[in-house]
């Protein structure tokens, strides 16, 4: 690793289990927030609470730090793998980039003085990026610990890169949702870790399990077992609770377990401490076909949706059902990839729907990175093997995708702005799979809200052509253009601001942002955006819009061709939206299209912009 960078002020704080020695020239700094955690929990857990254990320290006791921060900057490691599955070369995203770590999170939860206390060190500190695999749910931003911290970043030209949250497929469930932040939901990757079902009627059921494969046939792999599926009890036994389960009829079997309540490895869990050989994990309605994979401490395997009601019908069919668990080992590059992960948070954007949130999707499921040395590959407190990788899903492991792939951006591109390097990864982000074909969200083609720009593309991002850039004073625009309140954009902000001067000043004010969100209001049928790009490729470029209108809307975009003759040239558009009454008759509530600025003169940039149009009373 090269020298610390000349900016860093940061530093490495001890405490326990923890010595400010363990910093080096990849960990470069490392702090720990408790005020906030210990106003509500004023004592650590008990000793003989293991599943609580906890470091006063910036030691991760939870492995959910080691993992991002691995995703994001872990240096190469050959060979890796989870007992045997998924081997190969483990990396980050930008392996050359320096690391500090700033642990706001506990056992009881993060809290908002902890956060903000963490992100205001962060930018004191001279960091460039900050990666945040926080928050749950969309709140407004003037509430919302991490838009204001990330703002006092964005305004000192620090790079924020949040979390999009896991609570899809619901409409407007997008958290982080501020413009000034880059939301990231989750995708699949084309990597499997298939675990077949052959049942005793012949039929064979496609599931998935990381149980690894060197300890299978030691376990009851091999041979057909009995299945038992515990429904109808009133404690709980179909969800494979702990303690739920009776042993004199599950010992011995393999035990069909329904998903809810209890987490997905905690049931495997609950299985072998009842006597049971091994598992099936039933997705639920509500799971649909979503296959995110489990390091399980017995044989298992999970089933979609579609799978379990064919499984519970053959049980229900026969007085002796039987199961064999075949092994599949780790598969690349069969199965359609990337497509819409089902836990992944939509929009649209629920308190600030003029911006269109998420910006771009990134590997989210059965994302394989590092893991500390105190936890289990599941984190159970009895799970007592030990592995340097582990599996997890989530959007948390989608962010720091994006947060090591805008150190590479920031790297090649010092000068550039946070909202710049934002620009280049929607601008040049992918809406096709590895088949060429669109990207999908379950069985439909994915839309905007679940992808946003789509899907992140390292390589095409570090030369996009031209930008979209926004300045810090253009977000307090545009929280204007919303109706905040003084109040309001003080609290974000920490500035005075009047509203009437400034809109007085920006008249016909548009946020200058990547993607284009446009509301037809009652009776309105005509909306003129703004928008302003910035050449950082060749002089001497001619780029021409190409639009593919929303339904029921017609387009167009003044100019239409745009020359830059020098780099850093910036030139204004403006983009006119029309709308026909029929379709607000017919009741469409949205609809989608692109723009896209083609490079005419060397033929190198596509510059997108998707499109989001809705309609409403």
């Amino acid at each position: 690793m090269p020298p610390l960078p000349s900016r860093w002020q940061g530093v490495c704080q001890d405490g326990e289990n923890f010595n400010s020695s363990s910093c080096n020239r990849k960990l470069i700094g490392a702090r720990f927030y408790s005020k906030g955690h210990r106003a509500n929990y004023p004592t650590n857990p008990p000793a003989s609470s293991s599943s609580l254990l906890e470091y006063m320290s910036p030691r991760d006791a939870h492995g959910h730090g080691t993992h991002t921060a691995s995703t994001a900057a872990g240096t190469t490691v050959n060979g890796a793998s989870v007992f045997g599955l998924g081997t190969g070369v483990a990396q980050g995203m930008a392996p050359g980039a320096h690391v500090a770590v700033y642990k706001v999170c506990w056992f009881n939860g993060c809290y908002s003085s902890d956060i903000l206390a963490g992100m205001d060190d962060a930018i004191q500190d001279g960091v460039g990026i900050l990666s945040l695999s926080l928050g749950g749910f969309p709140i407004p931003l003037f509430e919302d610990s991490i838009a204001i911290g990330s703002f006092r970043a964005t305004e000192r030209g620090v790079a924020v890169i949040c979390a999009a949250g896991n609570n899809g497929p619901v409409p407007s469930s997008v958290a982080n949702e501020a413009p000034w932040v880059t939301t990231v939901g989750a995708s699949t990757m084309d990597r499997r870790f298939p675990m077949f079902l052959r049942l005793g009627n012949g039929r064979i059921l496609y599931g998935e399990s990381m149980y690894p494969g060197n300890r299978y046939s030691k376990n009851g792999g091999k041979k057909a077992l009995e299945l038992v599926h515990e429904s109808g009890g009133s404690k709980g036994a179909e969800y494979c609770l702990k303690g739920s389960l009776s042993r004199a009829r599950v010992a011995g079997k393999m035990v069909v377990c329904d998903r809810g309540i209890n987490g997905r490895a905690e049931k495997g869990e609950a299985v072998k401490e009842a006597g049971g050989a091994a598992m099936v994990l039933a997705n639920a309605e509500i799971n649909l076909q979503e296959d995110s994979v489990d390091v399980h401490v017995l044989p298992a395997t999970m089933i979609g949706f579609k799978e379990s009601t064919e499984l519970k019908k053959y049980i229900n069919s026969t007085r002796r059902p039987v199961g064999q668990l075949v092994y599949g080992g780790t598969t690349v590059g069969r199965a359609r990839a990337p497509a819409v992960a089902l836990f992944s948070s939509r929009g649209p954007s629920m308190t600030n729907p003029s911006v269109l949130k998420p910006d771009v999707i990134a590997p989210g499921v059965n994302i394989i990175a590092a893991w500390p040395d105190n936890l289990g590959p599941t984190s159970l407190p009895d799970d007592l093997r030990r592995s340097n990788f582990t599996v997890l899903s989530g959007t948390s492991m989608a962010c720091p995708h994006v947060s090591g792939i805008t150190a590479l951006v920031r790297s090649a591109h010092p000068s550039w702005s946070p909202a710049a390097v934002r620009s280049a990864i929607m601008t040049t982000a992918d809406v096709v799979d590895h088949y060429g074909k669109p990207i999908m969200d379950g069985r439909d083609r994915a839309g905007l809200f679940a992808i946003g720009a789509g899907h992140v593309n390292p390589t095409k991002a570090m030369d996009p052509g031209l930008v979209y850039d926004i300045e810090p004073n253009d977000y307090i625009t545009h929280l204007c253009t919303l109706g905040y309140s003084h109040l309001e954009i003080f609290t974000i902000a920490h500035r005075n601001t009047n509203c009437n001067e400034t809109l007085h000043r920006n008249n016909n004010f548009s946020l200058n942002y990547p993607s284009i969100s446009i509301a037809f209001k009652q009776n309105s049928t005509r909306v003129m955006i703004q928008r302003k790009l910035t050449n950082v490729g060749t002089p001497n470029s001619t780029y021409a819009a190409q639009v593919v209108a929303p339904r029921g809307v017609k387009v167009s975009v003044t100019p239409a061709v745009l020359t830059f003759k020098e780099e850093t040239e910036s030139k204004s558009f403006q983009v006119r939206f029309k709308s026909t009454k029929r379709m607000a008759v017919q009741g469409s509530a949205t609809g989608e299209g692109y723009l896209i600025w083609k490079d005419t003169s060397k033929g190198k940039y596509r510059v997108r912009s998707p499109i989001s149009v809705s309609w409403t009373s």
